[in-house]
């Protein structure tokens, strides 16, 4: 898998995981992966380095002339 197309799955989850903290108060990641907090901080370093990769990307876009 491509690292652009892994980025915005990540980014996808993080904006699941905090609309369901925010509606329901529910936390994904955390139930999913209790038995392993490290494996629960290792992806929310990695869903931080997604969204910044995607603000990156979103900051140093060409735009094409018409």
């Amino acid at each position: 898998m491509q690292l652009k197309t892994s980025s915005k799955w990540l980014v996808v989850l993080a904006a699941i995981e905090l609309g369901l903290i925010g509606v329901m108060n529910f936390d994904l990641i955390g139930s999913l992966l209790r038995a392993w907090p490290m494996a629960v901080k290792i992806l929310y370093i990695l869903i931080g380095a997604a969204g910044v990769w995607g603000a990156y990307a979103m900051a140093t876009k060409k735009r094409k002339k018409r």
